[in-house]
C-alpha cells in the first residue's frame, strides 16, 4: 500500500487560481492498484483488520478525533463507502450523520449548527454523509444566494475547519468523482432493481440537468476550501471497487500517522495478579 504521502500526492485537489476544474481529474482512474480482484485481495487481508485494529487505537487513546467528510453527486457512493469501508470499524467508536434537507428546526439555527451537533467525541470516527458543504455548492448551482452571501458561508466554513483542527479533530475530505455517463448507468441499475428503486429521487434527475453548474460549483468551494490542515482529496469514483479501496487506503494510512497508542493505566500490575489467584 503507498504511504500516506503518496495518496495524497495522487488524490489531493490541485486548486488553480482558487479553482478547481472538476474535468482535470479522471474518474475513472485506478493509480496504485492493478485489479479489482488485487483490491479485494488487499482489502480482505490487510485493510479489515488495519482498518480496525488503527481505529481501536483512536478509540482507546480518546484524545483526538477524525472527520471524514464525504461529498460527492448523486450515486457517487457516499453510502456505498460507509457500507464497505466504516463498516469494518468498531460502532461503539464511529459517529455517523446523514444531512438531507434541513427540517423546520434546523433550518431556523445557523446553517453550521446541525453540523456541530454531530460532530465525533474525542477518540470517534466522525462520519458525514454530505456535509455543511451542501450550503455552499447548491446555492452556486442554483443562483440562490448572492456571491457575497456564498464568500460569507465559505469563509465560515474555512474558521469552523481550524477550530476543529486546532481542538484535535483531523478532517478527511473526499469529494468522490463520478462521470456523467457513469452516474447515467447507477440510475438506471436503481430503477430496474425492486431493492434500490426506493433510493431514486426525481430531483437527481434535475440535479442532473444541471450537470455543468454542479461541476463548476463543485470546483469554486472544493478551490476556495483546500487548506493544508483540511485538504480535499479527489477520489476516483467510477468504479466501486477503486473507490472504496482508496478511502480505506487514506483512512488506515491518516490514523497511522496520528501516532496513536493504548494507554498504560498507572497499575500495580504484581499486585493485582496476586490478588486474581485463586484461593489456596
Amino acid at each position: 500500500m503507498p504511504d500516506l504521502t503518496e495518496l495524497h500526492a495522487e488524490f489531493r485537489a490541485r486548486p488553480a487560481n482558487g479553482i478547481v476544474t472538476m474535468a482535470g481529474y479522471d474518474a475513472a482512474a485506478t493509480p496504485f492498484i492493478e485489479s479489482k480482484a488485487s483490491a479485494k485481495g488487499q482489502h480482505d487481508d490487510e485493510f479489515v483488520d488495519a482498518l480496525f485494529d488503527q481505529h481501536e487505537l483512536l478509540f482507546a487513546e480518546e484524545q483526538r478525533s477524525v472527520l471524514l467528510v464525504l461529498q460527492g453527486l448523486d450515486c457517487s457512493g457516499k453510502n456505498g463507502t460507509i457500507k464497505h469501508v466504516v463498516i469494518h470499524m468498531n460502532p461503539a467508536g464511529v459517529r455517523t450523520a446523514s444531512f438531507t434537507k434541513p427540517t423546520e428546526e434546523e433550518a431556523e439555527h445557523h446553517f453550521l449548527w446541525r453540523h456541530r451537533e454531530q460532530l465525533p467525541n474525542p477518540g470517534q470516527l466522525g462520519v458525514f454523509d454530505r456535509s455543511y458543504y451542501e450550503d455552499a455548492i447548491v446555492p452556486i448551482a442554483l443562483g440562490t444566494l448572492a456571491p457575497d452571501e456564498v464568500e460569507e458561508r465559505i469563509n465560515e466554513i474555512n474558521e469552523f475547519e481550524q477550530e476543529l483542527h486546532e481542538s484535535g479533530t483531523t478532517i478527511i475530505k473526499c469529494m468522490l468523482h463520478i462521470s456523467y455517463d457513469e452516474q447515467r448507468r447507477r440510475f438506471l441499475r436503481r430503477l430496474r432493481r425492486d431493492d434500490k428503486r426506493w433510493k431514486f429521487s426525481e430531483a437527481d434527475l434535475e440535479t442532473r440537468r444541471r450537470w455543468d453548474e454542479f461541476q463548476a460549483a463543485y470546483g469554486d468551494v472544493i478551490g476556495a476550501t483546500c487548506t493544508d490542515h483540511a485538504p480535499w482529496i479527489v477520489i476516483p469514483a467510477d468504479n466501486k471497487w477503486y473507490r472504496n479501496w482508496a478511502i480505506a487506503a487514506l483512512l488506515i494510512e491518516t490514523m497511522r500517522s496520528m501516532g496513536n497508542a493504548y494507554p498504560q493505566p498507572d497499575f500495580d500490575l504484581d499486585d493485582l495478579r496476586n490478588r486474581l489467584q485463586p484461593p489456596n
